[in-house]
Formats: structure tokens, C-alpha cells, sequence
């Protein structure tokens, strides 16, 4: 990992509604990915997906800590999170 990377947080809402929390440091390839059904256990049975926001963080630590703390929060604090 090199300092200079830059990680985002995204959030999808998957075709049941639902939705997932993740980390990458390239956000339209990973939507891909789990469209593709290769993304999380949780997102392959839930296609297709669709990307409602993502945040940049300045390092994979931090990112790391704001995905924890996000997948404890409700669907509308989710949301919430990357509205403010």
C-alpha cells in the first residue's frame, strides 16, 4: 500500500432494497465487481446492485474504521453519513 492512495466508502442499495457497506480504492470497478456476482458473499444473491454514494478517506486505517462503524448504523444513518 502506498501513503499517497486514496481509499473510499460507498454504499449500495442492492435489488432487494438493502444495503452494503463497503471499502476500495477504486469504486466503479468494484460496483462492477459485484454485479458480475464476484463482490461480498452478501451482495450475490442480491443483483444487481447500484452505487447510491461514496465518501473518500485519506488512508485504509481510517476507512477500515468508518466501514465498522457504518455497518452498525440504521439504513437511514447510512444514508445520512454520506449526506453530510
Amino acid at each position: 500500500m502506498t501513503a499517497d492512495r486514496i481509499w473510499y466508502i460507498y454504499l449500495l442499495e442492492c435489488a432487494d432494497g438493502t444495503l452494503y457497506t463497503g471499502i476500495t480504492v477504486d469504486t466503479e470497478r468494484r460496483v462492477r465487481c459485484h454485479n458480475s456476482g464476484h463482490g461480498a458473499r452478501y451482495t450475490r444473491t442480491r443483483l444487481p446492485v447500484r452505487l447510491v454514494a461514496s465518501r473518500p478517506l485519506p488512508s485504509h486505517a481510517e476507512a477500515v474504521r468508518q466501514e465498522r462503524s457504518l455497518k452498525m448504523r440504521s439504513p437511514r444513518r447510512k444514508r445520512g453519513f454520506f449526506e453530510g
